[in-house]
């Protein structure tokens, strides 16, 4: 995880400078983001005297602009979804009698966009408080090391206003969307995706440029919503890098409900044209809509921050190079989060925060282990997936054995009417012990829990067959799947 040492056992602490007796611990954290604020919470839980130092608002872009707003989009559009594929429950409209179907009914995206920007700057609210209550100091800035020992706070004019002293400082900076080159965002037509909130009118036709995990999650949402949608993937599959079964679950979603997938297509440009866009492919072609969602991952917002005054070791893609405990290569000075390039999520950011000042302050702490973080992809159907990939196993990377369940043998599932998903489990040969797994299935992202716990305290599949589970539900499955395990040896 870059050149900086790499401890795989717990650690003891590794004070920067070791405060006289009666003297607390400074730390100075920049960025309010999930790394920012858990982070503060654990120095001041431990003593320390604790400054986070933030420019866009307490709870970061996580809070502000990409998590809890994209969820909260997401949760309109499951909804929809519902009413979509209810059909075949018997549910009929009750003047027509004709069959449910999201296209009967209307969108007011204006007030939907209105209710996640009042979320968010609720939970930011809220977590300031929480921040408050438990005695951080917060000051609204930009931070930059000045020193290894010291944080300047700049106002809007890049004018000094504050400086702050620091025995321990972290860097939770987060990261900053990625535009095409030559087509830069206007925030009206050729958008981003912290742009999408200020959106009045449901978009007709919205190009989705990138086919990771941001991409997909709107492609899926706003299709939901009603939008048509075209999603320009580089790559053969969606989602690269992630279970392909899982991928092709969510590749055949998205064509039944009218997703255009154009796969092995490269944007080019994208520009305004009247009341539309116009995006153009590597090979020539044109595609014509009338927004169009630059989903092409981040980069890390480390430029300004002083790094290179400092001593800090940067890669080449711009992250703060870390160890598993988040120091960097300057003793004393930690980062976290999305900033580090370890995994893009907020669940990491936050881990590594908490992780960076138990280290700091003193206490024996357990590295950052990559095998036990779970992660999920907000689509319809989600995908969860937690440890080893059925890809490691087929490779011979890790020696393993996988086996997969469909959830249509579910009797909670053909309750519900869902007839996509699978649940899946590597166990290592013979010890029957779980590595890892994948969940695809509505709220995917809760199911996956019982597995990851699994992975993480080294459960057996009999340990996770022999654990009660409620008839029915989806979780019998989980179990379920486990018992099939002890039949296959």
């Amino acid at each position: 995880m870059g050149g900086v040492s790499d401890p795989s056992t717990a650690l003891p602490s590794d004070p920067h400078r070791v405060p006289s007796a009666g003297e607390r611990t400074r730390v100075v954290i920049i960025g309010g983001g999930p790394g920012g604020y858990e982070a503060a919470l654990t120095a001041v839980r431990q003593g320390a005297e604790t400054t986070i130092v933030e420019q866009r608002g307490i709870g970061g872009a996580a809070v502000l602009t990409d998590v809890v707003p994209s969820k909260t989009l997401i949760a309109t559009a499951d909804v929809l979804d519902l009413v979509a594929d209810s059909d075949g429950l018997g549910i009929r409209d009750a003047d027509t009698g004709a069959p449910p179907n999201s296209g009967t009914l209307n969108v007011d995206l204006a007030a939907v966009n209105h209710r996640v920007r009042r979320l968010a700057a609720a939970q930011s609210a809220d977590i300031r408080a929480s921040l408050s209550a438990a005695g951080v100091r917060i000051i609204d800035g930009h931070g930059r090391l000045a020193g290894s020992e010291r944080v300047e706070v700049l106002d809007a004019d890049g004018q000094v206003v504050d400086t702050c002293e620091a025995d321990v400082v972290l860097l939770a900076v987060g990261a900053r969307p990625r535009e095409l080159k030559g087509s830069p965002s206007d925030g009206r037509r050729i958008l981003t995706w912290t742009q999408l909130y200020e959106l009045e009118e449901l978009p007709s036709h919205l190009i989705v440029v990138g086919s990771g995990v941001t991409g997909a999650e709107f492609a899926s949402a706003y299709r939901a919503l009603g939008t048509d949608v075209t999603l320009v993937s580089s790559r053969e599959k969606l989602l690269p890098g992630s279970d392909v079964d899982a991928a092709d679950v969510l590749e055949k979603a998205f064509t039944r409900r009218g997703v255009k997938v154009r796969s092995r297509s490269r944007a080019a440009s994208a520009r305004t044209e009247g009341d539309g866009v116009v995006v153009t492919l590597t090979s020539g072609e044109k595609i014509i809509g009338s927004h169009v969602l630059m989903a092409l991952g981040g980069i890390p917002a480390t430029s300004g921050l002083g790094l290179e005054s400092a001593g800090v070791r940067v890669k080449e893609s711009g992250h703060i190079d870390t160890d598993r405990v988040s120091r960097t290569s300057v003793r004393g000075v930690y980062a976290a989060g999305d900033c580090t390039g370890v995994y893009p999520l907020a669940s990491v950011a936050a881990m590594q925060g908490r992780i960076a000042m138990h280290h700091a302050l003193g206490d024996a702490v357990s590295p950052l282990i990559s095998g036990h973080v779970s992660s999920a992809v907000f689509t319809s159907p989600e995908i969860a997936v937690v440890g080893v990939s059925e890809q490691d196993v087929r490779d011979g990377t890790i020696s393993g054995e996988v086996r997969t369940l469909p959830l249509s043998t579910n009797p909670r599932a053909k309750m519900q009417g869902i007839t996509e998903g699978f649940v899946k489990l590597m166990v290592r040969p013979g010890s029957h012990t779980v590595i890892g797994a994948v969940v695809v299935a509505p709220r995917a992202s809760e199911l996956i829990l019982p597995y990851t716990m699994a992975v993480a305290h080294r459960m057996t599949a009999e340990e996770v067959a022999g654990t009660f589970t409620i008839y029915p539900s989806l979780t019998g499955s989980l179990a379920e799947l486990a018992r099939q395990m002890h039949k296959a040896d």
